[in-house]
């Protein structure tokens, strides 16, 4: 059975940083890119962030690129999102997902499988 568990949300103040972990059972992550959305309250769920099968290759939203940074490791059957410099619009549950191919973007449809996510406040 394929499990994802997020981790790492709490609350924060602006400027702050949180690491948020993707921790994938049941199955490898390796063959698999992988993916982190987030949904604020009253909005649809929105990209974030997508990573490549091999880490190589990365794919991060305008509203959060050169404050975010995604990464994996493959040997942990982890994934990861560093974030920097947050600000009040970061308020979200971010979901991590699995996507469907070795490489993927930024459409839900993408993605097989979900976490039940982690929610992320940050106070201004």
């Amino acid at each position: 059975q394929v499990q994802l568990v997020e981790s790492g949300g709490g609350l924060v103040q602006s400027g702050g940083s949180l690491k948020l972990s993707c921790a994938a059972s049941g199955y490898s992550i390796r063959p698999h890119a992988m993916g982190w959305f987030r949904q604020a309250p009253g909005k649809e769920r929105e990209f974030v962030a997508a990573i490549a099968w091999s880490g190589g290759g990365t794919y991060v939203a305008d509203p959060v690129k050169g404050r975010f940074t995604i990464s994996r490791d493959n040997a942990k059957n982890t994934m990861y999102l560093q974030m920097n410099t947050l600000k009040p619009e970061d308020t979200a549950v971010y979901y991590c997902a699995r996507a469907r191919y070795a490489t993927s973007g930024s459409g839900l449809d993408e993605y097989d499988y979900w976490g039940q996510g982690t929610q992320v406040t940050v106070s201004s």
